[in-house]
């Protein structure tokens, strides 16, 4: 179930695929959002399907338009804001979390759209959890010490937790805030993972979207 044509499948298989993926959620293919998704912290807002350059994060307010983001350790987040109607998809890897891309999309949201970060929930996908995700000493040192552990003199990141603190930093009530608990690196049988598989892994896809206007 590789979604990615970027990976080395065949396209035929990538296609099946995301028909598959996305018969099962009712979403036509036509009508995806994509960001070219490059570790940054930009952020783009969008009306309409396509193709967005140089960006890991996308906001709309538009109907019909499903914001997706391409996935294999890094931290897919979905914010919804029910009252303003507004909808983001936000791809959080070490360094997009170390920019902070999703306090900055909430920022984002709050400037543009006039959001309340009350009014905001956040969903925080399956991503490499804190009991395989081992970096380098120099990433380790990025960030504050309640999101790094230490075993075997060797580093371990909680994105999902510094993610989450982002969130609560920037409003977000701590009962707006799901964390999914699954670690794609050790969860061989649900998950791809890069961190695991290196160059042979496939690439999940996440998506939200508005399906109709109140």
């Amino acid at each position: 179930m590789n979604t990615s044509f970027s990976v080395g499948d065949s396209a035929e298989n990538v296609a099946e695929n995301r028909r598959r993926f996305l018969d099962a959620l009712g979403v036509p293919s036509d009508r995806l959002a994509i960001p070219q998704q490059r570790h940054t912290a930009v952020i783009r807002n969008v009306k309409a399907e396509g193709t967005y350059e140089q960006c890991d994060a996308l906001t709309t307010t538009v109907p019909n338009v499903f914001l997706s983001v391409s996935i294999a350790d890094c931290a897919p987040v979905f914010l919804f804001d029910a009252m303003k109607k507004i909808v983001a998809c936000v791809h959080a890897g070490w360094r997009g979390t170390e920019q902070r891309i999703l306090q900055k999309t909430i920022r984002t949201m709050l400037q543009e759209f006039g959001s309340k970060p009350g009014d905001v929930s956040a969903f925080i996908g399956p991503s490499a959890g804190q009991c395989c995700y081992e970096v380098g000493e120099d990433v380790a040192q990025r960030f504050d010490a309640e999101f790094v552990s230490r075993r075997n003199g060797k580093f371990y990141l909680d994105i999902k937790k510094a993610n989450e603190e982002q969130l609560r930093n920037a409003g977000v009530p701590g009962t707006n805030i799901e964390v999914h608990e699954d670690c794609t690196i050790c969860r061989t049988e649900l998950y791809h993972s890069y961190r695991r598989d290196g160059d042979k892994s496939g690439r999940m896809m996440a998506i939200i979207g508005l399906s109709q206007q109140d």
